[in-house]
């Protein structure tokens, strides 16, 4: 069934202690070339990563629980619609707030629900003293218990097609035409305490891109083929990938 609304942004957030806002505002701006916009909110718990040129798909949020590690926010054509959409296929409503719909995945991951804000020009690519790079897909990382039900669930919300993806226990869902980030689904070996979001970003020369985010702060925690998993500042795990930036795919491939 076509859903009576689109998807027409996605933005991913940094969900971090508060107490960390400025180091994790000073580490991101560094490690995604971009720059950061004025504080806002009723306790300047929100800003914006800003890219080069684009509309932004990367910000950052102070909260009191960073468990989860971030959320996204859709922009959707018709946000009764949506709303209405997740309730049929299985999310709950945390907090109605008209213009900002709160809500959870049924196996519990936050997002938003928000009207069209911005004009959807996809970011530029930042060159930074590690290379080039983008902040460009949402890893969802799910146990297998609930891998399937999630996977039809963000499925049904976005429209947007599942592929293949390098590994078996991955599955890709992305929009049609590549502007904002897409999603990796990653099934998880075992079933943890709850389901978590990270980010990953394509980059030019990975190794290089390493290198230069330890110098900021950060810490390797694995290498793998294709990727490698950091930890920020914070001890928020985030993966440096060897993905293309301007495609997305492997570079290799």
């Amino acid at each position: 069934m076509t859903a009576p609304y689109a998807v027409h942004w996605v933005t991913a957030f940094l969900d971090r202690p508060a107490d960390q806002f400025d180091s994790m505002a000073t580490f991101w701006t560094a490690a995604t070339g971009t720059t950061l916009s004025p504080r806002r909110g009723e306790h300047a718990e929100f800003a914006t990563f800003l890219p080069p040129e684009g509309d932004a798909t990367l910000k950052l949020q102070g909260v009191d629980d960073a468990s989860h590690g971030g959320h996204v926010d859709f922009e959707v054509t018709d946000l009764g619609a949506a709303r209405d959409r997740a309730l049929e296929l299985g999310a709950v409503s945390v907090a109605d707030l008209d213009t900002l719909q709160v809500l959870r995945s049924p196996a519990g991951l936050p997002f938003c629900l928000v009207p069209v804000r911005c004009e959807g020009l996809r970011p530029a690519i930042a060159d930074t003293p590690g290379g080039r790079i983008i902040a460009d897909q949402v890893a969802l990382d799910i146990g297998p218990q609930d891998f399937q039900s999630e996977t039809a669930f963000w499925a049904g919300l976005t429209g947007w097609q599942t592929a293949e993806a390098v590994r078996r226990e991955f599955t890709v869902l992305a929009p049609a035409r590549r502007r904002s980030v897409r999603f990796l689904l990653q099934r998880l070996g075992e079933q943890p305490a709850g389901p978590r979001i990270h980010l990953d970003l394509a980059c030019s020369d990975r190794s290089a891109t390493v290198a230069y985010h330890c110098t900021l702060g950060a810490r390797v925690v694995a290498e793998h083929d294709f990727w490698t998993v950091m930890s920020d500042p914070s001890g928020a795990l985030y993966c440096l990938t060897s993905r293309d930036p301007t495609t997305g795919r492997l570079a290799d491939r």
